[in-house]
């Protein structure tokens, strides 16, 4: 007699705004495994998760648990089914107690009041289990981000759930922290729960999951074992094949002298003894699964995040690399973040007031105040070079589609004329016509003279413009290799079956 799958999606849609994240959603979990999902950044793997979790209401298609069709909407419903969630954004009350962040909501009570003896010594079980040996009365606050994310967990299992969501559980722990969290699902397993497992790290992945579900463009396009497949199938599957598209420029070789060298970079838990350069006019894409280390790196560049080891050295008016601090090179520096609507624009502000952010000195008058002609010409002038559709630059940002508030993210930094162009993922979420048009600006930026690193998950982007590539891996470069390199060498690069020699 064969057993129902514990779990079971079939053909989940979940549109937002009209746009879909998921057409055809499908998962099938046993319970006694751990299954990873996995997939490139706007894959839909989150909003499927967040579908299961309750988090989300789908649109269409079928949930059945232990084959028993159920509709789920809310994360109490989900909870009530035997779902539990662990995000990867800490979800912790810092505030509260280790003990009140795990049974926040259900607290076992002695009559009308809480029963703290219990709460403390139910809390201090069920942190051995996930191996965190934390004062069940410290407050959350004082622990460390590996800790926390142990005391999440301890949060999901209190409940003994059938099902459990693991989100990127990795992404903040250290080494000895892993081992612990890969014991726990491997204990959970023997018990007879449901994993879903979502991270980026692949050598993870084939560790501890029994089966792997890759999904890509908001549908899901193949279910493997683990030990029928391998790092470079499951890549190719996640990003898919990348069409011959031609460059926007053919890549060159730089044969001028560096204008910043950084060695032995560390920051934070990700970024290792990192050692890249860049050359005047050069683009050198930096290239690396979700959750390698790209976006640490940048931001420990930019001082951002504090260095915890390396040095930093720009060119200077002379002509020589000269130390320097990542404070100082984020002056000479246009940053165009990741998220555009949150870093890159004040959605408040007009075009106009958001282009005078970083230049409100040289739009200011005698008195100090900002001239609002100067700051209209300009915003003017660049709306026009750089093709920005709007009613006018006194139209709010918030209003614009995602390609035209990416070019005044782009727009606000022509001023400064800066020497470094750091572009992280400067095309998520833009259509077509709108990401060629920001390739070609990078491009245009390039021949003028700036050195660019141009940070993308989206192999066939960095294929049109790249003039050599840096491959990043759990926040090491691991390889480099020339703007004439393969699809092919690309993805054993990132899969990690190739021993690419690694060179800054």
């Amino acid at each position: 007699m064969t057993m129902s799958p514990r779990l079971e999606m079939s053909r989940i849609t979940k549109a937002f705004g009209g746009a879909p994240a998921i057409a055809d959603g499908n998962l099938i979990l046993n319970a006694g495994e751990v299954h990873a999902l996995m997939g490139a950044n706007g894959a839909g793997k989150s909003t499927m998760m967040n579908v299961l979790g309750g988090v989300i209401a789908k649109d269409s298609g079928t949930i059945t648990i232990d084959g028993r069709s159920v509709e789920l909407g809310t994360a109490k419903r989900a909870a009530a089914l035997g779902i539990a969630f662990v995000h990867q954004e800490l979800t912790t009350m810092p505030t509260l107690s280790v003990a009140e962040n795990i049974f926040i909501g259900a607290f076992p009570k002695r009559g009308p009041f809480i029963d703290r003896r219990k709460m403390i010594a139910d809390a201090k079980a069920l942190l051995e289990r996930v191996g965190c040996n934390v004062d069940p009365l410290a407050l959350v606050e004082s622990l460390s981000t590996g800790d926390r994310q142990l005391v999440e967990i301890a949060r999901a299992v209190r409940a003994a759930p059938s099902i459990i969501i693991f989100d990127e559980p990795t992404s903040s722990l250290s080494g000895p922290e892993r081992e612990k969290l890969f014991a726990v699902i491997g204990k959970l397993r023997a018990n007879g729960a449901a994993i879903v497992f979502i991270s980026h790290f692949l050598d993870e992945v084939f560790r501890v999951c029994d089966r792997i579900t890759v999904m890509r463009n908001g549908g899901t396009v193949g279910s493997y074992r683990t030990t029928e497949t391998d790092m470079h199938t499951i890549v190719t599957q996640m990003l898919g094949s990348v069409a011959a598209s031609e460059r926007v420029r053919l890549p060159i070789t730089a044969m001028t002298s560096p204008s910043l060298s950084a060695r032995g970079i560390s920051s934070g838990v990700l970024v290792d003894n990192v050692s890249l350069e860049m050359r005047p006019g050069e683009i050198v894409g930096l290239w690396g699964l979700l959750g390698s280390g790209r976006t640490e790196l940048v931001r420990a560049l930019m001082g951002l995040d504090p260095l915890s080891a390396g040095t930093l050295e720009v060119i200077d008016t002379t002509g020589h690399l000269k130390e320097t601090r990542p404070e100082e090179l984020r002056r000479k520096t246009g940053l165009v973040t990741e998220d555009r609507r949150k870093e890159g624009v004040v959605l408040p502000f007009t075009i106009a007031e958001n282009i005078a952010l970083p230049n409100i000195g040289s739009l200011s008058n005698a008195f100090g105040f900002i001239d609002r002609k100067r700051e209209q010409d300009l915003a003017r002038r660049l709306s026009a070079e750089l093709g920005v559709k709007s009613t006018s630059v006194r139209q709010t940002a918030g209003t614009l589609s995602g390609g035209n508030q990416q070019k005044v993210v782009f727009a606000k930094w022509l001023p400064m004329k800066p020497q470094f162009f750091i572009l992280d993922e400067p095309t998520r979420g833009l259509d077509t016509g709108a990401k060629a048009e920001i390739l070609k600006l990078t491009v245009q930026l390039a021949e003028e003279g700036a050195s660019i690193l141009f940070i993308s998950s989206e192999l066939d982007e960095l294929m049109r413009v790249a003039d050599r590539y840096l491959v990043v891996n759990r926040g090491r470069i691991t390889h480099q290799l020339p703007g004439s390199a393969s699809h092919e060498e690309l993805m054993q690069a990132v899969s990690g079956q190739q021993n690419v020699k690694g060179a800054a």
